[in-house]
C-alpha cells in the first residue's frame, strides 16, 4: 500500500503513529539545542560576551533561514514530481545527525565559526525534513481530522523535547560550581562540569534521539509511490513550481495566508530561538534555571496543543492561530517589559528581595508567568497553521504547497533574528532587540484576520 493510492484517513494506525512520531523525534533539537541548553551555553560561554553571543546566534539562524527559504519550494516541487518523501528525510537525517554530533567540540575559547556552522547545517536539515514530513499529512489523514492529528503530533513533539530536556537537566548538565546536577547527582557518562561537557553533550544526545525515533516512520508509514526518475523529476518539478507560484498568486486567499504566515512565523521563530538566551542575559540564569524554564514551557505547550486539538476541530484552524498569536503578543510584551525589580516597563514595581530559592525574585516569577503563556500558544500557532494549509490545498499538490509554506515561514526568517541581533549589537540591549518580535507577531495576526478559511475559498466564505 502507498500513500498515493490510499484514500486519506485510510492509513493503518501503525503507519499514522509512525508519521506522528516524526515530531517526537524532531522537536528535541529545537528544545535542547536551539533554545534551552546549547544556545544559552554558546551565548554565555563560547562567545566573548552575552550580547555578542546573542547577535552571532541570531546571524547563524538568519543565514540558515535564507538557504531554507530558497530551497524548500524547489525540494517540495521535486518531491511531488518524483513521489517518495522518505528517502529525502533519510538523506537529510545523515546531515542533521552528523552536525549535531559535531557540536560536542564547541569548547569555550575555541573558534565560534564551527559551532555556528554546524548549528546552521543542522537547522537546514531539520527544516527541510519538516517540509517532506508535512507534505505527507494530507495523504494520510482525513480532511476533518487534520487539525486534531496535527496538534496531537505537535504535542507529542513537545513531550519528546520535554523528556530529553528533563533527562539533561536531571542527569547530564551539572553546575560547574558544585559538580552536581539539579538532583544533586554526579553527571551521567562521566561528563566533566568544569569543561561544560553536559551542555555540549546535548548535540549528540539530540542526534541519537532523532535517529531512534524516525525509524518507525521509515518502517511503517506508507510513502507516495515513485512517479518518475529523479533527473526527470527535477526538470518537471521546477516547471511545476513556477506554475504553482502563478496559481498561488491567482488564489488571493492562499497568497494572503502565505504572506501572513511569513510575517508572524518570523516572530515565533525569533522568540523560540532567542527566548532562553534572553532570560539568561536579563537574570543571569544558569543551566538549572534555564532548563527548568524550558521544562515549564514544554509542559504548557503540551497542554496548549491538546486544547487546540479539540478547538481546531470545533472552531477551525484560523481561530486557533489568531488566539495563539494574540497570546504571544501579550506574553512577549510582558517579558520585554520585565526586569530586576519591575514589570510593565517600570510602571509596576516588584519586590527585589531575594528568597534564595530558584527564581528567587518577584521579577523572575513574573517572567515565568509570561513564559507559561508563550508555552500555551507557540505549539498551536504552528500546528494549526499546518492544518490550515492542509485543508486548503489538494493532497496531490501538497509537496509544492508545503514547500511554499516553508518559504512563507522562511523567506524573511532571517529578518526577525537579524533585526533582533542588529539592534542588540548596536545598542548593547537584549531587551530592545527582543521588542522587535512584537511587531512581527501583531502585523502577521492582522493580515491573517483578513484571510479566508480555508485559504482557497473567496473572502467572506
Amino acid at each position: 500500500m502507498d500513500a498515493a493510492s490510499a484514500r486519506p484517513g485510510r492509513v493503518g494506525r501503525l503507519g499514522l503513529a509512525g508519521w506522528m512520531l516524526f515530531d517526537w523525534a524532531a522537536q528535541p533539537f529545537f528544545t535542547v539545542v536551539t533554545t534551552f541548553i546549547f544556545g544559552p551555553y554558546f551565548v554565555s560561554q563560547v562567545a566573548e560576551n552575552p550580547a555578542q553571543g546573542q547577535a552571532l546566534w541570531g546571524y547563524a539562524a538568519a543565514a540558515a533561514g535564507i538557504v531554507i527559504a530558497l530551497l524548500s519550494p524547489v525540494l517540495g516541487s521535486i518531491a511531488d514530481a518524483a513521489g517518495p518523501r522518505k528517502p529525502w528525510i533519510a538523506g537529510l537525517a545523515v546531515i542533521k545527525i552528523g552536525s549535531l554530533v559535531a557540536l560536542w567540540w564547541a569548547i569555550p575559547g575555541s573558534p565560534v565559526i564551527w559551532p555556528l556552522a554546524f548549528f546552521a547545517l543542522a537547522t537546514m536539515a531539520a527544516e527541510f525534513s519538516i517540509v517532506f514530513n508535512d507534505s505527507m499529512m494530507p495523504q494520510l489523514v482525513a480532511r476533518q481530522d487534520l487539525g486534531r492529528i496535527s496538534n496531537i503530533a505537535w504535542g507529542l513533539g513537545y513531550l519528546g523535547g520535554l523528556l530529553l530536556l528533563v533527562f539533561v537537566v536531571a542527569f547530564v548538565a551539572a553546575s560547574p560550581d558544585t559538580g552536581r546536577t539539579v538532583l544533586g547527582l554526579e553527571p551521567a557518562f562521566g561528563l566533566d562540569p568544569a569543561r561544560f561537557e553536559g551542555d555540549r553533550a546535548v548535540g549528540p544526545l539530540a542526534a541519537a534521539w532523532y535517529l531512534l525515533f524516525i525509524l518507525p516512520m521509515m518502517a511503517f508509514t506508507p510513502d507516495v509511490r515513485r512517479i518518475r526518475p529523479l533527473a526527470s523529476a527535477v526538470r518537471i518539478g521546477l516547471g511545476e513550481l513556477a506554475a504553482t507560484l502563478r496559481e498561488a498568486r491567482r488564489h488571493a486567499g492562499i497568497f494572503r495566508f502565505f504572506v501572513a504566515r511569513m510575517i508572524y512565523q518570523d516572530g515565533v521563530a525569533a522568540l523560540l530561538l532567542l527566548g532562553g538566551a534572553f532570560a539568561a542575559a536579563i537574570f543571569d540564569w544558569k543551566i538549572f534555571e534555564i532548563g527548568l524554564y524550558g521544562i515549564i514551557l514544554n509542559l504548557a505547550a503540551i497542554a496548549g496543543n491538546m486544547i487546540a486539538s479539540v478547538l481546531d476541530t470545533r472552531a477551525g484552524s484560523k481561530t486557533v492561530v489568531l488566539l495563539a498569536l494574540a497570546a504571544l503578543v501579550v506574553a512577549t510584551l510582558g517579558i520585554v517589559s520585565t526586569g530586576p525589580g519591575y514589570t510593565a516597563f517600570g510602571l509596576v514595581a516588584l519586590d527585589t528581595a531575594d528568597s534564595g530559592e530558584l527564581y528567587a525574585t518577584a521579577a523572575e516569577k513574573a517572567y515565568i508567568v509570561f513564559g507559561l503563556l508563550i508555552g500555551l500558544a507557540f505549539g498551536p500557532v504552528q500546528a494549526s497553521s499546518r492544518s490550515y494549509l492542509a485543508r486548503s490545498v489538494p493532497p496531490a499538490d501538497a509537496g509544492r504547497y508545503f514547500g511554499l509554506y516553508a518559504l512563507a515561514g522562511r523567506a524573511t526568517s532571517f529578518l526577525a533574528p537579524f533585526t533582533v541581533a542588529s539592534i542588540t549589537a548596536a545598542t548593547g540591549s537584549a531587551r530592545l532587540g527582543m521588542a522587535v518580535i512584537i511587531v512581527f507577531l501583531a502585523l502577521g495576526m492582522a493580515l491573517l484576520a483578513a484571510t479566508p478559511y480555508p485559504a482557497a475559498e473567496p473572502a467572506g466564505e
